[in-house]
């Protein structure tokens, strides 16, 4: 199938940027969206002209690197799917496509499609793991862990941290990010030990990146590639009231 692709170019963080108009010619609806952009590229570098750049590693729904807009939604479509697990089957042929970065305050563009997304790793960088000694590594059936608890922090613990959330957020807010990996160690036996003073340290860092408030919009939630639940919000939020109160007594 033909596409005419309308993508961001932006030579780097202080230019401006702009829509630029590609065709994207014989693409197989079997090709991921990552695939098709390859190929617009090797036509881009045969023509002598420069190739589109954006981020990617694994390519397998992991790493969350491909940070995309896809017409106006992150990462595409479909739901809970990353860009590279993204088909050209969901799209039909002669479809305009607009591809853009990621749009929040925290997210200055590097160039094109790529964006700096360091935000969200100094924001785990100030609190988003378990420094107390545990001892040895103990048997699976030692620490008892409820059912529930551990479910939920296998749930919160599928944030790969891409930042979807953020883009698509009206306020540019990072609360279900932080929300999850502040949830998936507190729920954990050898988290609570730090629980109080990680979701300080998480939030006071998040708020200093320049993260907007959440405005209880779920776009978060809508976009989230691993369909991480705003619940995990409201955990963060009941987080920070307790250590606040056990602060002032």
């Amino acid at each position: 199938m033909n596409l005419t692709l309308f993508v961001w170019r932006q030579k780097g963080p202080r230019e401006p940027g702009r829509l630029e108009q590609y065709s994207a010619e014989n693409i197989s609806t079997e090709m991921s969206f990552l695939e098709m952009l390859d190929v617009v590229n090797e036509g881009l570098i045969r023509s002598g002209r420069e190739p589109i750049a954006f981020d990617h590693d694994c390519r397998e729904g992991i790493c969350g690197t491909c940070s995309q807009v896809i017409n106006g939604v992150p990462h595409g479509p479909q739901e809970k799917t990353t860009v590279c697990q993204l088909h050209m089957r969901n799209f039909k042929d002669g479809d305009s496509i607009y591809i853009e970065p990621w749009r929040a305050k925290a997210f200055p563009v590097i160039k094109d499609l790529v964006v700096d997304r360091s935000a969200l790793d100094r924001v785990i960088q100030s609190g988003g793991y378990i420094s107390v000694h545990t001892g040895g590594v103990p048997d699976a059936n030692a620490v008892l862990v409820p059912k529930e608890d551990a479910e939920a922090a296998m749930d919160a613990a599928e944030c790969i941290g891409c930042g979807a959330c953020v883009a698509a957020c009206p306020n540019g807010s990072a609360m279900l990010f932080t929300a999850a990996k502040v949830s998936h160690l507190t729920l954990m036996p050898q988290g609570k030990v730090e629980a109080a003073r990680r979701v300080c340290v998480m939030t006071e860092a998040m708020l200093k990146e320049g993260f907007g408030n959440c405005g209880n919009h779920y776009e978060c939630q809508a976009v989230c590639p691993k369909g991480i639940s705003v619940q995990f919000i409201a955990k963060l939020n009941r987080e920070f009231i307790k250590a606040a109160l056990k602060a002032e007594a």
